[in-house]
């Protein structure tokens, strides 16, 4: 499985941003998927998750603000940004996980919020 993640840039206090993850190769194998992100200097946190049966997870501070998406069709998932804020600057990562439980990561992509 290969991930590719766009949609990274730099944005306003208040602004929106939409990423997306494009899998190929074995893709019928995923089955969560989600994205994380990584602030410098901090560890590499969950932002948001759908799992295979279908609910969706999201760290505290991006609820209500957040929402994650899955097109099958496409293989691929977003993370619609909303109400950006200069504390969700960081290097955001897709991940796939299969149901053999493998981890399967794109190659980040930098969002970053000015005040």
């Amino acid at each position: 499985v290969q991930l590719q993640a766009s949609g990274g840039g730099l944005v306003q206090a208040g602004g929106s941003l939409r990423l997306s993850c494009a899998a190929s190769g074995y893709t019928f194998t995923i089955s969560d998927i989600g994205w994380y992100r990584q602030a410098p200097g901090k560890q590499r946190e969950l932002v948001a998750a759908i799992l295979s049966g279908g609910s969706t997870s999201y760290a505290g501070s991006v609820k209500g603000r957040f929402a994650i998406s899955r097109d099958n069709a496409k293989n691929t998932w977003y993370l619609q940004m909303n109400g950006l804020k200069p504390e969700d600057t960081a290097v955001y990562y897709c991940i796939a996980l299969t149901r053999s439980r493998n981890a399967y990561w794109g190659q980040g992509t930098q969002v970053t919020v000015s005040s």
